[in-house]
């Protein structure tokens, strides 16, 4: 069973590809009228004689040792804000600006162990949902456009060349002018990795950390949409500091203001630092489920795609990671829960996401609760653990995604098993108003002449729909144009229900969660999301 979160103003700008709403084409004069540093990241670089791959990764070669460049950590530690600056600096030289990178929705992850695991289950889930994504990691293994990845291969090294020239080229013209300076080989590769990402547009970036956090030169980052830190150990003590809780100083550097941070199960006492940075930057920080409350008692436990028992924690910090960031992206916030157990789960996040949301939101808020359940699952005792979640309004359907108004009789296929759904469906309302202390009703209408559903109305905001898309558009009441579509003339819903959604007209943030059946967010995601369907 997976919720769905719709956030503020039910997902506005949900459908837009990630980057649609930040124009990045601009007016450039001849590159020789304009200053260097004001050159867009879209704009080519000049040509230099050779710029085949191998030129361009002897030349990266250049760009100092990995030795070096620990060195330079290791004196520059004390002025993070030196260093940050420096990044910044060297951004700009080679035609980016850091409010650029806000573009990507980027997943930053940092940790001891794990951490690169926690990058790749992450980056494979969205990938698998149909998002194009970006990956940078460190180090590679045999070729170092390993290190940049879209949509889970390494970039081409046709291409790697391409945006390697571009950037070099932008940082050697301006290196005079600033002392000879250029970025270190990891800092280079990070700049080169950003560009990438813009260049090829992706829909998330998924940022590795290279070391530490606090002062790592990823951590020029200004707003990702999620931070995960992985399994803490000692390493790198010269730079990180030589405790653990000093290390998870530095790891929870990569926090910032109102992104939600996720973790892992640490020690006491570097778990006690991290919660006191999260506390002192001012963002929340959730620490994440055993992997094995995601699935249901008796079922085989998952397989998982990188071997070690290790793993299964990792999987978990990208589950969380990942669900957030749909959350904000699509509205879509994914949380297995078939069980009393994994409901709780489910439960606990809903909570905490829609009071996130709701501490920042400008003006009314109204909750809304979509449900289903099938098989011999205890939807009673289910419902029970959502009742603390305080909804406005309980809504129940079939896992059927539409039921069209403008059907021929004879395509109409209402069986007795069509019943049976409705029947249960309006069972769960019964219990839903029981657990939160109202009458029963004992009379349901939910048919019309010709034996199709249309909606039982019900006392205290609760209310059963025949399908999905029924639920979706009376919930949304219009915010959400891609639920709007003139094609689907759905079954007309009775004025009196009509009227019952006056509270949702009005709101100004709609929180949504969609929970009890795999099948009813998979129905769910087909109206919101219509390219995943394809």
């Amino acid at each position: 069973m997976l919720p769905l979160l719709l956030g503020p103003a039910v997902r506005a700008c949900r459908r837009m590809p990630a980057l649609a709403a930040f124009p990045r084409t601009r007016r450039w004069t001849d590159v020789n009228e304009t200053p260097l540093l004001r050159l867009s990241s879209t704009k080519a670089a000049p040509r230099y004689r050779r710029m085949e791959y191998q030129d361009a990764v002897c030349t990266l070669n250049t760009l100092q040792t990995n030795a070096s460049a620990l060195d330079q950590v290791r004196r520059e530690r004390g002025h993070p804000e030196v260093q940050l600056q420096a990044m910044r600096g060297f951004l700009q030289r080679a035609g980016l600006k850091v409010e650029e990178l806000d573009h990507l929705n980027i997943i930053h992850v940092t940790g001891t162990k794990g951490k690169g695991s926690t990058c790749a289950f992450t980056e494979h889930i969205l990938r698998n949902y149909g998002f194009r994504t970006g990956f940078y990691s460190s180090p590679h293994l045999v070729q170092v456009r390993e290190r940049i990845r879209i949509n889970g291969r390494p970039i081409g090294k046709d291409l790697f060349t391409k945006y390697f020239w571009q950037v070099y080229s932008r940082l050697d013209e301006t290196k005079d002018a600033h002392g000879g300076s250029m970025p270190a080989y990891f800092r280079f590769l990070t700049i080169l990795a950003f560009h990438i990402f813009l260049q090829e547009k992706v829909d998330v970036a998924v940022i590795e950390v290279g070391i530490g956090g606090a002062y790592d030169c990823t951590n020029i980052i200004r707003r990702p949409w999620a931070c995960g830190i992985s399994s803490l150990g000692i390493d790198h003590t010269s730079i990180l500091g030589d405790t653990i809780e000093k290390i998870a100083w530095q790891k929870g550097g990569i926090f910032k203001t109102g992104v939600p941070a996720f973790t892992v199960k640490q020690q006491e006492g570097p778990m006690t630092v991290l919660q006191q940075r999260a506390e002192e930057i001012g963002c929340s920080l959730s620490v994440c489920p055993e992997l094995g409350q995601y699935q249901s008692p008796g079922v085989e436990p998952v397989k998982l795609g990188l071997a070690g028992l290790h793993q299964r924690s990792n999987a978990s910090l990208a589950l969380q990671l990942t669900n957030c960031w749909l959350q904000r992206r699509c509205g879509t916030g994914l949380i297995t829960a078939h069980t009393t157990r994994s409901m709780q789960a489910c439960v606990s996040w809903f909570s905490e996401a829609a009071a996130q949301h709701e501490a920042n939101a400008t003006g009314s808020v109204v909750r809304v609760l979509l449900f289903n359940a099938t098989g011999e699952r205890d939807c009673a005792a289910m419902l029970k653990l959502l009742v603390p979640c305080h909804f406005d309004f309980a809504v129940f359907c079939p896992n059927i995604t539409e039921a069209i108004a403008t059907c021929n009789a004879d395509q109409q296929n209402f069986n007795v098993s069509v019943e049976n759904m409705l029947t249960r469906c309006l069972d769960n309302q019964q219990s839903w108003r029981v657990l939160n202390g109202q009458e029963e009703k004992p009379e349901a209408e939910f048919l019309i002449s010709g034996g199709l559903p249309l909606v039982a109305e019900q006392r205290s905001m609760t209310l059963v729909f025949p399908c999905i898309l029924s639920a979706l558009r009376w919930i949304t009441q219009g915010k959400d144009p891609v639920l709007s579509d003139p094609s689907k003339q759905l079954i007309p819903v009775k004025a009196s229900v009509s009227a019952k959604a006056a509270p949702l007209r009005e709101a100004a943030n709609i929180h949504v969660l969609i929970t009890g059946s795999l099948h009813l967010v998979g129905g769910a995601l087909k109206h919101l999301e219509p390219a995943l369907a394809s």
